[in-house]
């Protein structure tokens, strides 16, 4: 059933995992995007599949939509708050798909479930020209990448042949998203313009205030006080936090996204890879040794 045959319904659907994700060679019968999706929307706009990690009723993600007026906006995230659910698939449930208004949904899952079921069953052989997760409310910056729901559900999107933008807004509450909206449409617009050869993924952080001006950085490096704290509940059973008290402490590398917002106040564009390879470990561990297991295979 198309997107368009429930709207206004308030059904809900339920869709039920497949083992392959969709993607083309992954294998089992996970339903697979055309690799030239129908393009059927106004010339000089876009189609972007928005989501979050915020969940479907967030302010970041309500003015997101907002700044992208005039183009084929789709929504499709969490129904709840899912913040450092990282990449995170649910592979062995079902997940639950509810309408909550034109050309919006929400997903009882992750943030990476929403973007793959936005792409692969409310958008399939339509795909958007762009995938834009946010706006975080709070910083993604140096290795908070590695945990983000926000970060993740744009890395979905890029995995998936899109290119996709990650956007927070790198300041504690209250929050004003506008500013940051209007910057991220119109990163998004740009980037879509450029019709790049590979699907790009961009970690964009933007400072509170007036947009001054944007820069591509590296990731830096961001520690949350490597801590656990132990608590007793009101029954004497004890519990845990982790990360410690007092937030997080950027370390002071220049060139780096947490130098880029903290220090000099401009947007911090980070290209991120999909390859995780680590290619100067092929080379540097080349000469490694596993006693009795000679590289290449082969018995001892």
């Amino acid at each position: 059933m198309r997107a368009h045959d429930v709207r206004g319904s308030g059904r809900t659907r339920e869709v039920k995992e497949r083992s392959g994700r969709g993607r083309p060679g992954g294998g089992g019968e996970g339903p697979v995007l055309a690799a030239a999706p129908e393009v059927g929307h106004h010339p000089g706009t876009v189609r972007v599949l928005l989501s979050n990690d915020d969940g479907v009723h967030a302010a970041g993600l309500a003015a997101l939509a907002a700044a992208f007026e005039g183009d084929e906006v789709w929504i499709c995230a969490p129904d709840r708050e899912q913040s450092a659910a990282s990449h995170a698939i649910s592979l062995h449930r079902p997940l639950r798909l509810h309408e909550v208004g034109p050309r919006r949904f929400a997903v009882d899952g992750t943030p990476t479930d929403a973007v793959y079921v936005g792409l692969n069953l409310l958008l399939r052989g339509r795909w958007p020209d762009v995938v834009v997760s946010g706006i975080n409310h709070g910083p993604n910056l140096g290795n908070d990448v590695h945990y983000s729901g926000t970060v993740a559900a744009a890395m979905e999107g890029a995995l998936l042949g899109v290119p996709a933008l990650a956007v927070s807004l790198a300041h504690p509450p209250p929050h004003d998203f506008a500013e940051a909206a209007r910057f991220a449409a119109r990163l998004a617009r740009a980037l879509v313009a450029s019709r790049p050869d590979a699907p790009v993924l961009l970690n964009v952080n933007v400072p509170p205030g007036p947009v001054r001006g944007w820069r591509l950085v590296r990731l830096g490096k961001r520690t949350y006080g490597n801590e656990v704290v132990e608590k007793t509940d009101p029954r004497g059973r004890k519990y845990y936090w982790i990360g410690g008290e007092g937030g997080a402490v950027n370390e002071d590398i220049p060139g780096s996204d947490c130098n880029c917002v903290t220090h000099d106040g401009l947007v911090a564009v980070t290209p991120l890879g999909l390859d995780a390879t680590h290619q100067e470990g092929l080379v540097t561990l080349g000469a490694l040794a596993v006693p009795g297991f000679p590289p290449g295979g082969g018995g001892p």
